[in-house]
């Protein structure tokens, strides 16, 4: 483990997810529990954006500078030691009465004006879109991680939102690996050539080799879209969303009684450990005028914190 010096930015969100850095030294920040997207300013002053209702989790700016959002619908949430957690006391479902389907949203960040851009994959219905991250061509890869009831869960995967020729801001979404076992954070290597995925229920760390935009090289086995296992923990924590450096390191979240960053080489080794003193530690994104400051949230205590990153984030296509 590596002891870092936190800076705490804001608090007081309602379960932070999705921080994506802007150009103006502002971090936009979505609340799972809240429904809403959120810009913390340089001095720490927070600001409405949108309100969108279900759960708002992962973020992204797209080729024509909008936020596009990932909304699993909604989860259940309770309160225990002053942390806001997941589930219920006795049940670890995220589904309740509250889900409003899962969807994929637009949000202009002039004028807080929200869209919703899907809530099927072709025939599939979403049920509950996690995390995403855009290739240089305009195109987006995302996650559904399926939504968790008392007795059942959903299946789901990894979907590609491929750009309509000559409409602006047109996709076609589409599913391209299934089943996965709970997709959360999602990432690309340096040269787009190798999809990362971090499994939340089985901690796994997984990759597949791309042999272009959204086209994922099948393996040579009978699951031919079964992806490479690169890492998995054994501690009992989850992963949630992640983050890839200049140097090709993924960054992964990781949930349990140890919350912090756990990072992993190209080759699925881990690097080092950092803890935040959040369970609950959700996401990351690099930002700063060097890419080396890391923002991370905190959504057990609702906090959004950064720290100095060792080497300079990986410059994201339509980002800072």
């Amino acid at each position: 483990m590596v002891a870092y010096d936190i800076t705490e930015i804001a608090g007081g969100f309602a379960f932070p997810e999705g921080p994506v850095y802007l150009r103006d030294g502002s971090v936009l920040v979505t609340e799972v529990a809240g429904g809403a997207l959120r810009r913390v300013r340089p001095d720490g002053a927070v600001e409405l954006v949108a309100s969108l209702g279900g759960g708002v989790n992962g973020a992204a700016i797209g080729p024509d500078g909008k936020v596009y959002i990932c909304n699993n619908g909604g989860s259940v949430f309770h309160e225990h030691g002053g942390l806001l957690l997941t589930g219920t006391e006795t049940e670890e479902f995220n589904q309740g009465e509250n889900y409003s389907g899962g969807r994929f949203e637009r949000v202009d960040l002039a004028t807080g004006r929200a869209e919703v851009l899907f809530r099927q994959a072709g025939e599939i219905r979403l049920s509950a879109p996690n995390d995403l991250v855009f290739d240089s061509t305009g195109g987006f890869w995302a996650t559904d991680t399926g939504k968790t009831r008392a007795r059942d869960r959903d299946r789901a995967g990894v979907l590609y939102a491929e750009p309509v020729p000559g409409a602006t801001g047109k996709y076609l979404l589409s599913e391209r690996i299934f089943p996965v076992n709970g997709a959360n954070g999602i990432g690309l290597s340096p040269d787009e050539s190798t999809l990362y995925v971090a499994e939340t229920h089985t901690a796994r760390l997984c990759s597949w080799d791309l042999s272009g935009p959204g086209k994922v090289l099948p393996r040579t086995t009978h699951r031919p879209l079964r992806g490479k296992v690169l890492n998995a923990l054994t501690d009992g924590s989850s992963f949630d969303s992640l983050a890839v450096d200049s140097e090709g390191n993924i960054a992964v979240a990781t949930i349990g009684a140890r919350g912090g960053i756990t990072v992993f080489d190209p080759a699925g080794r881990i690097v080092e450990f950092i803890a935040t003193g959040d369970p609950l530690t959700t996401n990351l994104c690099f930002g700063g005028a060097d890419l080396r400051t890391a923002y991370l949230t905190c959504a057990a205590s609702g906090r959004l914190i950064s720290l100095q990153w060792p080497v300079p984030g990986l410059a994201l296509p339509f980002g800072a």
